[in-house]
């Protein structure tokens, strides 16, 4: 269970997390600003483990596009709310 949410918290502070939410600034569709953050918690997965999906485990894999979904989706809702304001 520790190992999970170490999992869960180095992909939020890592790349998924604030990569996603930057590109997800960029956006005000949340569709959009999810497939953002998606791709990039794909990515770091993959460069992380050599581009190997045998070494990126699948665990790992799920958490990082996860995290960067998310991510992505609240820089977007970041930026509707800040333009309303």
């Amino acid at each position: 269970m520790l190992e999970f949410i170490g999992t869960i918290a180095g992909n939020i502070l890592s790349l998924p997390g604030i990569l996603g939410f930057s590109l997800g600034l960029l956006t005000r569709r949340p569709a959009l600003a999810a497939v953002f953050g998606g791709l990039v918690g794909l990515l770091e997965a993959m460069i992380f483990s050599g581009f190997s999906l045998a070494a990126a485990g699948g665990l790992e894999l799920a958490v990082s596009v996860a995290v960067g979904v998310v991510a992505g989706v609240l820089g977007c809702l970041v930026r509707r709310k800040g333009a309303m304001v």
